[in-house]
């Protein structure tokens, strides 16, 4: 469990095998060097600063001390050199522990640097990037010391470069059966060097207690028979990245992250599966619930899965208003939105801007004219939240900045990273990796703003009116999703008086983009900021989402059947 674990913080979303599959191949990003000479000091110059700035970090100098021999000596007969050679290192501390029953079953410490070597051949317009390519991942010593170091660079940089000169070829063989594009998108866009040397950060947490805290939540559950399964874990990374390139760049920036997941499952007497799984993402270890806080936490869990096994299911369909709450709101921005406004270059020969549901929308409208979106990687914090996702500068080498997605309604900008897409020929700060994997536009503060949010009691109050209106008995509010956007926590809203009524076993068959556009009407005052993990951790904010019409229907899923035999006595 614990290396499917490391293969998540190495490879994003990807789960491998074993810890040496951890480490994933790797896209990079590349500029030439007729890049603007007014814009940034000549190479030597920025050489110099740039060992300046890595004096003292072992690590740092070896990175540059090679870097500068493979610029020097890095040709192989017949191909020609390098236009772009990058070294990024990711020193990731992680402990992970986990508790079941009241028992610990996980306690793990991780300590491992990735390394991700990337050389470009060709020059900025057309390069080395495709297929073998994109660059080479492995291992680094843990030491400083400068030769071992220098002797795994010196491998993987050869690798990458031979590599490349076969994806060159292959690239321009391939491009022959395509017609000639008259305006073609360049392989990699221009940035000027940077240089920020951030301090390095490092885990600080009560490891002793944090594993009662754990074992201590899981006890619950001789308190609730009708639960099949509660666990919980702690997941605290720390993770020092570190980038250097030909151009001069030189960045070394720290992130620590304090992730906390509470799980629990049971069936309904129909065999119905249910369950619940609340977590709390933070950058600052004070702002995770106490021991106390996370034990009332988990009774709240544990209540709501016992009273899902009691709730009746959706068995009419209905179409009419939905109540979308903050927090499953954040939800549908994170999927239907989110990530359609990444400027992903598309295939060879594909004539499109971009990829997803938004790639033809440049400029159109894909949300009400009271919405926009902005993504932010500067913010830090949210109304006293800190945010998972800011940085200062990205893992291309490039300085943060914000970028206004959506406004008024309209799709005015996509978020890239180097890798250029029409119309947008240069990086504006959100190319992002996993340690050891390819960077790409990625989101990283998404913030929902609304030019006439309301409160939760006035949507809600909307809710009865609209389905008495209607004629009908109840309306929908929905507290959490699951899995493919599938509600976890449903109620009816009965137009009588209000009241609420707990329901399972629902799905919502249109709920895309095209709704999001035409049918969601108004939105809370309430924003709610939902940190998230993965390889390169991201932030949603959003406030409640009010749908004047949602088809709700009985999920077409079958039942597993209950165990054979009782489960064993809760007491000794």
């Amino acid at each position: 469990m614990r290396f499917l674990h490391l293969a998540n913080i190495v490879c994003g979303d990807k789960r491998l095998t074993g810890i040496a599959m951890a480490i994933a191949l790797a896209l990079s990003a590349a500029p030439n060097r007729a890049a603007s000479d007014e814009a940034k000091p000549a190479p030597d110059a920025a050489m110099v600063a740039a060992h300046a700035a890595a004096k003292g970090d072992g690590l740092l100098e070896a990175l540059l001390t090679e870097l500068d021999r493979s610029k020097a000596q890095l040709k192989m007969e017949q191909v020609q050199g390098p236009y772009y050679v990058e070294y990024r290192v990711n020193e990731v501390e992680d402990f992970a522990a986990e508790a079941a029953f009241g028992a610990l079953r996980e306690n793990q410490h991780v300590h491992v640097r990735v390394l991700r070597v990337v050389v470009r051949i060709g020059d900025y317009k057309q390069d080395s990037y495709f297929t073998r390519g994109q660059g080479e991942s492995n291992i680094l010593p843990l030491d400083d010391d400068p030769i071992a170091l220098r002797h795994q660079l010196w491998l993987a940089t050869d690798d990458a470069y031979k590599n490349a000169g076969q994806a060159l070829a292959e690239k321009q063989a391939a491009m022959k059966q395509f017609s000639v594009d008259p305006n073609p998108v360049d392989d990699f866009a221009k940035a000027p060097p940077v240089i920020a040397v951030e301090p390095i950060v490092s885990l600080k947490f009560d490891e002793a207690g944090w594993k009662k805290t754990l074992e201590d939540v899981t006890g619950l559950y001789k308190q609730y028979p009708d639960v099949q399964s509660v666990t919980a874990s702690a997941r605290f990374s720390a993770i020092n990245e570190y980038l250097v390139n030909s151009e001069g760049t030189v960045t070394r920036n720290g992130k620590v992250t304090y992730n906390v997941q509470l799980s629990s499952a049971a069936q309904a007497a129909d065999g119905m599966r249910l369950g619940r799984s609340p977590g709390f993402m933070v950058a600052r270890p004070e702002e995770l619930p106490t021991h106390d806080g996370l034990m009332g936490e988990a009774k709240k869990m544990l209540e709501t899965v016992v009273a899902l096994r009691q709730a009746p299911i959706v068995e009419e369909e209905y179409r009419g208003p939905v109540l979308f709450a903050a927090d499953a709101a954040d939800d549908i921005v994170a999927s239907l939105i989110g990530q359609n406004v990444l400027g992903q270059k598309p295939q060879l020969g594909k004539p499109n801007r971009t990829t997803g549901a938004f790639a033809t929308s440049y400029k159109t409208r894909v949300l009400p004219n009271f919405l926009s979106l902005v993504d932010d990687p500067t913010m830090k914090d949210f109304q006293g939240k800190s945010l998972v996702g800011n940085y200062a500068v990205d893992s291309e080498g490039v300085k943060a900045q914000a970028v206004n997605a959506v406004e008024g309604g309209m799709l005015t900008n996509y978020l890239v990273g180097r890798q250029p897409i029409r119309d947008f020929p240069a990086s504006n700060g959100h190319g992002r990796a996993a340690p050891g994997g390819l960077p790409g536009p990625r989101l990283v503060v998404l913030l929902v703003k609304s030019s006439e949010a309301q409160s939760a009691e006035e949507l809600k109050k909307k809710v009865v009116q609209m389905v008495t209106d209607q004629g009908k008995p109840y309306g929908y509010r929905v507290e959490t999703l699951g899995p493919g956007n599938s509600p976890r926590l449903l109620y009816r809203v009965y137009a009588k008086d209000g009241h609420e009524e707990l329901v399972r076993g629902a799905v919502f068959s249109e709920l895309d983009v095209r709704t999001l556009r035409s049918d969601l009407i108004a939105v809370g005052n309430d924003p709610l900021v939902s940190n998230r993990a993965g390889g390169a951790p991201t932030t949603i904010i959003s406030p409640s989402l009010l749908f004047d019409e949602l088809e709700v229907k009985r999920a077409d899923t079958s039942k597993d059947k209950l165990p054979e035999y009782p489960a064993p006595p809760l007491k000794k």
